[in-house]
């Protein structure tokens, strides 16, 4: 009997622990103007953790999140990161804007882990603003806007712009700067004036004049501006019977707010996958039914997707390293060169933790209807000082 006893306690102290499961913290708005951007981008993130588990896990291990809201608050965001680590974060994603997902993102980069902003386009979200074990999963607001202007000078034969920037948040600016650094470049062109407005601004009937009194319409205008500013602004562009084509960024990508401009055209913007059913990639479309499936809706915008890509990106450095730790894991982010993604290749170094080239969907809005027209990738890449400019 005791031989027996023996034998089982031999046995029960040879058979392997039993792994723990890898843990993802997310600390994001849950409440708050910026929720409308955490959830869709966590949501495509967890669909991705999901898909990973179904296939085995990662190094072996199921992978479960834990959360806390950040309520869109700067000092509410540190605690949640704070409250993520405590219970037990390997990893951490934070909030799209960099001002308000810094604060959890500095305290993961405290404890050496990896964080991934969901969809910050501030090149100051990663190496420059928080540190060196911090991403973004989106591509950089400063290629949207080079994408804008190079594209529309080879498809739509644009010469002459015309730059309407908001100044209410930096990634509005980040639009304007590559959109600024790209059209001078290009032959025969030339930005004919500037003007600034703020996104609670009722009216620009001042900039509109302004834009009016010029010697002929500009080609192009570059409107660097979220919603609801944007749509404001677009409503009364067009009502002064200014018919330029309208560019902008990524932020106002989406149906949701056409009827504040009823049958608008003429209005452009690049985006990393088309909502719409229409993207030339099967992958995308994929994502979207299993979105739909997750959640009852398709994506409104296509700030979902940057929640998908960083999620796996993240699990090939892991899997590449062999282990969770942030330094490992951040080396093997490095070396990604063209990686492929369902949403195109993405790359980082040991200088830039974002994309500062993409391929870019071109949506153009055409009697109130989005549809994608084009894919463009810019000719060179944005360079770190413009970035940093």
């Amino acid at each position: 009997m005791k031989r027996l006893a023996l034998a089982s306690a031999i046995s029960v102290l040879a058979m392997p622990a039993l792994a723990s499961d890898i843990t993802v913290g997310f600390a994001i708005a849950q409440s708050g103007w910026l929720e409308a951007y955490d959830t869709p981008a966590a949501t495509a993130a967890k669909i991705r953790i999901d898909e990973i588990n179904a296939n085995g896990g990662l190094l072996g291990r199921q992978i479960k999140w834990v959360e806390a809201d950040t309520k869109t608050d700067r000092q509410q965001s540190a605690r949640a990161g704070l409250q993520v680590i405590d219970e037990g974060a390997d990893m951490m994603v934070v909030s799209c804007d960099y001002d308000f997902g810094a604060p959890a993102a500095l305290s993961a980069e405290t404890e050496g882990m990896v964080s991934f902003f969901l969809c910050a386009e501030d090149v100051k979200a990663g190496i420059q603003g928080v540190g060196p074990h911090s991403f973004s999963g989106s591509v950089l607001a400063a290629v949207q806007g080079a994408t804008m202007a190079e594209w529309s000078h080879a498809k739509r034969e644009a010469r002459t712009g015309y730059v309407l920037l908001d100044t209410t948040i930096e990634y509005n600016k980040g639009i304007c700067t590559g959109f600024d650094w790209m059209f001078p470049q290009l032959d025969g062109t030339e930005i004919v004036g500037r003007d600034t407005f703020k996104n609670d601004d009722a009216s620009i009937a001042s900039q509109i004049t302004r834009i009016k009194a010029l010697p002929e319409e500009p080609d192009v205008i570059m409107l660097c501006s979220y919603i609801p500013g944007a749509a404001s602004a677009v409503r009364q562009i067009r009502a002064a019977g200014i018919n330029s084509l309208i560019l902008n960024g990524s932020a106002v990508d989406g149906s949701y707010w056409l009827d504040a401009t009823p049958d608008l055209s003429g209005f452009v913007v690049p985006v990393q996958g088309s909502i719409y059913g229409d993207d030339p990639r099967p992958e995308v479309e994929t994502f979207n039914v299993a979105y739909e499936k997750a959640t009852g809706s398709r994506p409104a915008s296509s700030y979902a997707y940057p929640g998908y890509v960083l999620m796996d990106l993240w699990a090939k450095a892991v899997e590449r390293a062999g282990t969770l730790d942030g330094a490992a894991v951040t080396a093997e982010l490095e070396k990604m060169k063209g990686e492929n993604t369902a949403f195109g290749p993405r790359s980082f170094s040991q200088e830039l933790h974002h994309q500062n080239a993409a391929e870019m969907q071109i949506i153009e809005i055409t009697d109130g209807k989005p549809a994608a027209v084009d894919s463009w990738t810019i000719s060179q890449p944005v360079p770190l000082d413009v970035l940093l400019n």
